[in-house]
């Protein structure tokens, strides 16, 4: 967009949402580990505003410290005197900025950067519409309000479903509530907004009845549903969780991404998965991993954090935490465990181990069981292993520790210290072997068992 051009969005989040009976407002509460509103400013960002406004009203500093870091204006809306009302509190923020005016809802987030763009587009016109509603085809037209054309993308009228005549309530063209509106114009329109209405509020939609009556000639373009479905309750969220994950599902596998059982994979708003890799069933993604090319994230697997390099294998049943770092074609195995691991190319720790704080060289190989005693009970400390290193199965490094590239630590060992490279270290008590005694113990055992 030109800079001539360059929107201005208000989004209105003054309502809690008592229908989620949360203490958290509404829009904060998360879809793919973000905050509904997030993805929404994600959105807008694209649209590179000259200000974005965000309305609110109760619990109002919950939102405003969520977005401390998103650079937007508030306005303060202190009483719910509705949709018109909660714009006309913008004027002080927006003024000397008269570009069009993009205005969105906190609680329907799902609206594309495309559909914004399209709705300014549409604005800058050169038939000058003054305003553009966001319009769609429900499949249950609910309460939503209807917008009546006259039979191209003008609109005739606008009207609220409680308000609306049994026949005005047989349109299948619903008002989504989102508009783009001319910003030279949008306050004056809104000054005459009445409030003679069953709810006794200042209706939003109300400027296109006023700006068609002082010469403007208000349009429509149609979104999807699943683009401007409202979030209002927990059930409602759930939904858009459902939503937003098939969309996900499907926009990985259209670029090459693998899912054996698409319906229980559970993607993070950030997710990052290469082309040619493998997801199998039942894996779970927090927030901040990428998965490299041709890599493969097997079933049961939970990641946060980290990253799996280019054909790396993890899983099944592992645990990435935060802070880790899987290098080509390295292998983790079942009910492996590991948090801020630089685990090295070739690498492998296949087996029941907790790999924590740690450094592991190339083709460094982790036996079953072993575990980087990383917490004194005061601090945390880092392990060291360095390349083709061998851990034996079932061992205890206990941090500070580092272990010599190619050097072999014998199973059942509780290191302690530095072991150089190319060394073997065996840090066990000595085996003795009581020879005959076994069947004496079995009998003073079975003794003992019969005599309680």
């Amino acid at each position: 967009m030109s800079e001539a051009k360059r929107p201005n969005v208000v989004i209105l989040a003054a309502g809690v949402g008592s229908r989620m009976k949360s203490r958290l407002h509404k829009v904060l509460h998360p879809i793919a580990g973000q905050p509904m509103i997030d993805h929404l400013l994600d959105s807008v960002e694209t649209l590179e505003p000259e200000r974005t406004v965000v309305v609110v009203g109760q619990w109002r500093e919950q939102v405003e410290d969520a977005l401390a870091s998103r650079g937007c204006a508030f306005a303060v809306q202190k009483e719910q005197l509705g949709t018109g009302h909660a714009v006309q509190q913008c004027e002080h923020a927006l003024s000397g900025h008269d570009g069009p005016v993009l205005i969105l809802f906190g609680d329907v987030p799902m609206v594309s950067a495309d559909t914004m763009r399209g709705m300014i587009d549409r604005l800058g016109a050169g038939d000058n519409p003054g305003i553009v509603v966001l319009g769609f085809e429900p499949e249950d037209r609910k309460a939503y309000g209807r917008i009546i054309t006259l039979g191209d993308d003008t609109i005739d009228k606008m009207v609220e479903a409680r308000d609306a005549t049994p026949e005005e309530l047989k349109c299948r063209l619903c008002n989504s509530g989102i508009m783009a509106v001319d910003g030279a114009q949008l306050f004056a329109w809104l000054d005459k907004v009445g409030n003679d209405n069953a709810a006794g509020e200042y209706y939003l939609p109300d400027i296109v009845r006023i700006a068609r009556r002082e010469g403007a000639r208000p349009v429509v373009v149609k979104g999807s549903e699943r683009e401007v479905t409202g979030i209002n309750s927990r059930a409602e969220l759930a939904a858009a969780e459902a939503q937003w994950q098939e969309y996900k599902r499907e926009e990985a596998m259209a670029n090459g991404v693998t899912l054996r059982a698409p319906e229980t994979v559970f993607f993070s708003y950030d997710t990052k998965v290469l082309a040619d890799a493998v997801i199998e069933p039942n894996v779970v993604f927090g927030p901040g991993v990428s998965v490299g090319e041709g890599a493969k994230v097997r079933a049961f697997t939970h990641l946060e954090g980290c990253s799996i390099g280019a054909e790396a294998e993890v899983g099944p049943y592992a645990r990435i935490r935060p802070g880790t770092s899987i290098g080509a074609q390295a292998k983790v195995g079942n009910f492996v465990e590991m948090k801020k691991t630089n685990l090295g190319a070739g690498a492998k720790a296949n087996h029941l181990s907790y790999i924590g704080d740690a450094d592991v060289g190339a083709k460094a190989n982790i036996g079953a069981g072993t575990i980087t005693c990383n917490y004194d009970g005061f601090g945390k400390h880092k392990t060291q292993i360095g390349a083709t290193a061998f851990i034996g199965s079932n061992s205890a490094l206990v941090a500070p520790v580092t272990i010599g590239s190619s050097a072999i630590v014998g199973a059942g060992s509780v290191i302690t210290t530095d072991v150089p490279a190319g060394a073997i270290a065996v840090a066990r008590g000595d085996q003795k072997n009581l020879e005959g005694k076994a069947q004496a113990f079995r009998d003073r055992a079975q003794r003992k068992k019969d005599n309680k």
